[in-house]
């Protein structure tokens, strides 16, 4: 759907298929998440929180159905990665992006993310300028983190809830 959505190659599919597949071949449920939103059994919208190492987390696939943006859903998911990452004890969340997703770095703004590095490129058979954001989580407030996380009316769909958002560990899918 995105690469359709943008234009973009095959490429593009194939990055998904690698940091899906990593996220489920070595399971760390402590420091790793992925949160899935939906409504009515439609999935809205998604977000993955991956260990880059032991002291950074990186916010990975933002996504939210057509249908579903402009109404604060992205938002949430990135404030879901954000307290989630501070409470697994990482120090920086960083994230990589590209400078025509506005909506995207305005809510990566919006969040306390800061635009660190920018730089042309060739990316999923486009000419693009690529980012990379990041976000010091040792500075940040907890209460404030998750004062930001306020239910809506996205429904979990399973037995764990964080916020109003399904959250989707590894764990979910060894328990069941």
């Amino acid at each position: 759907m995105i690469a359709r959505e943008y234009g973009w190659d095959m490429s593009f599919e194939a990055l998904v298929a690698e940091i899906v597949g990593a996220f489920g071949a070595s399971p760390d449920p402590t420091r790793e998440r992925c949160w899935i939103a939906e409504r009515g059994g439609e999935i809205l919208g998604s977000v993955f929180l991956a260990k880059d190492d032991d002291q950074t987390a990186r916010l990975r696939l933002l996504y939210v159905e057509p249908t579903a943006r402009g109404q604060g859903l992205g938002r949430q998911l990135v404030d879901l990665c954000v307290a989630f990452a501070r409470d697994a004890g990482y120090r920086k969340l960083v994230l990589w992006t590209h400078e025509f997703q506005v909506t995207a770095r305005n809510i990566y703004r919006a969040a306390g993310l800061r635009l660190v590095d920018q730089k042309a490129c060739h990316s999923f058979g486009k000419d693009v300028v690529s980012e990379t954001w990041e976000l010091n989580l040792a500075s940040l407030e907890p209460v404030a983190l998750y004062a930001a996380v306020r239910p809506t009316a996205w429904k979990a769909r399973d037995r764990e809830w964080t916020g109003a958002v399904r959250t989707s560990g590894r764990r979910d899918r060894d328990a069941a």
